[in-house]
């Protein structure tokens, strides 16, 4: 255990290169990263490197579990640039989950004098 604490301890301390703030990506920005991940079997990128890829990881690079993710983002997306949200914005939101972003995007269509959702 206190090997685990360590190591917990120096990833705290140095910031990650493929740290991201996001929950979805674009499925044709990661399709070709998990596909070469899925064929090695291994881990290519993150705090993982270089360790197998566990049976739910292997699933999860399959794909489908990642596109109802990415469907839901690109929803919320659309809703706020139909909203009016420029795109920087219309992203951030995306990340949101959609019970915070709802009364947003409301009051933005509101105010902009369309349905109020």
């Amino acid at each position: 255990m206190p090997d685990k604490a360590n190591n917990n301890q120096n990833a705290a301390a140095k910031p990650s290169k493929y740290q991201r703030d996001g929950r979805w990506f674009k499925p044709r920005i990661r399709a070709k990263g998990y596909a070469e991940e899925r064929k090695s079997g291994v881990h290519q990128r993150g705090e993982k490197e270089g360790q197998e890829l566990t049976e739910y990881e292997k699933g999860l690079r399959s794909g489908y579990l990642l596109s109802q993710n990415d469907n839901a983002g690109m929803y919320k997306y659309g809703q706020a640039r139909d909203a009016g949200f420029p795109k920087k914005e219309a992203g951030e939101l995306s990340k949101k989950p959609w019970k915070e972003i709802k009364p947003i995007i409301a009051k933005k269509r509101k105010d902009k004098g369309g349905d109020a959702a």
